[in-house]
């Protein structure tokens, strides 16, 4: 037992190695390395492996493009999890890209990686709480809430959209949006709507 044990953990680690050799390759643009040291890992279940070559077949970058397989690799690491992935596939259901459009998958994706913190996914799923996108309500609170969120982890485009929205605003629903937001933590479910802000 604590031979496998130890094998387990010499493999987990020479497999972190490995993705820590081929981010980094990737990040100096020697994109054959990184396929070489990513693509094991990524079949083998590690969600960041499996994003690194969704973003790879994404860009075309040591690979030809393929938008199918960049979907396929983004929602392996997505059903693991991950973020930045989930926000990725919720972006290809939103514009259609190697699927057929479809608002609802996508606001569903981004939720999963707004509900962890993803500040891009809390500024777009605030896009379509404003503009009645994907089926979700128009409501302004919510939207000010996501920004709100995303505009604090540095997003700009969510300030600029917090500050235009709260001129269409009571204040009885900024003070909403204001407590909503300070309210939430990451991995807790978002509101579904609020009770100012339907429009």
């Amino acid at each position: 037992m604590i031979v496998a044990i130890g094998i387990a953990l010499a493999l987990q680690g020479s497999a972190l190695a490995g993705f820590a050799e081929g981010a980094t390759a990737y990040n100096n643009r020697n994109y054959a390395v990184a396929y070489r040291e990513i693509l094991p890992l990524a079949r083998a279940g590690n969600a960041d492996a499996q994003h690194l070559m969704g973003l790879m077949y994404y860009m075309g970058r040591g690979v030809q493009q393929d938008y199918k397989q960049a979907l396929a690799w983004h929602r392996r690491a997505a059903q693991q999890g991950k973020a930045d992935a989930q926000y990725v596939v919720g972006a290809m259901y939103y514009t259609g890209n190697a699927v057929i459009q479809d608002h609802k998958q996508a606001v569903g994706w981004f939720r999963k990686a707004a509900e962890q913190g993803h500040p891009q996914a809390q500024q777009v799923l605030g896009l379509m709480y404003r503009y009645h996108i994907g089926g979700m309500p128009q409501d302004n609170v919510i939207a000010y809430m996501l920004w709100n969120l995303a505009a604090a982890s540095g997003n700009a485009n969510a300030a600029e959209q917090r500050a235009a929205v709260v001129k269409h605003m009571t204040e009885e629903q900024i003070e909403e949006g204001q407590a909503l937001s300070a309210a939430w933590k990451p991995g807790k479910p978002l509101p579904r709507s609020s009770r100012t802000g339907g429009g």
